[in-house]
């Protein structure tokens, strides 16, 4: 059965997409835990960050990198945290999150309901950012 990372991909379900190429793709966090929270996620379906083969893992950081300089200069944080968990989606994605202090790194402080304008707006900072 399909991650919902591979139904997000396939365009089965919606999602505001920062970037996309043949390799991996970028979109915001339904759940951010600060405005900006982006997902990088590599188009292989593999569960394990660990298990990824070689040229995959450096396709992932390097979007990883793309897209973290973008939310830099879209959000101005003093750093951009990046996590990889990955309990919750049994499929390989980066956390990407402008911060200002290691205690914004908390998934305690998720929203799980943001406004639908806000997660727009940051969509679009980041995707002009990215040029």
């Amino acid at each position: 059965m399909p991650t919902i990372f591979t139904r997000i991909i396939s365009g089965e379900l919606p999602s505001r997409f920062v970037y996309q190429d043949e390799h991996t793709v970028a979109f915001l966090t339904i759940a951010p835990i600060r405005p900006g929270h982006t997902l990088v996620v590599p188009r292989l379906e593999i569960d394990h960050w660990i298990d990824l083969p070689d040229a995959a893992q450096r396709e992932l950081w390097s979007t990883a990198s793309k897209v973290g300089r973008a939310i830099q200069a879209a959000f101005q944080p003093r750093r951009v945290g990046a996590i990889v968990a990955g309990l919750e989606v049994a499929h390989t994605h980066v956390h990407l999150v402008p911060i200002d202090n290691e205690k914004q790194l908390d998934f305690a402080l998720a929203d799980p309901n943001p406004p639908a304008e806000q997660l727009d707006e940051a969509a679009e900072r980041i995707r002009a950012a990215l040029g």
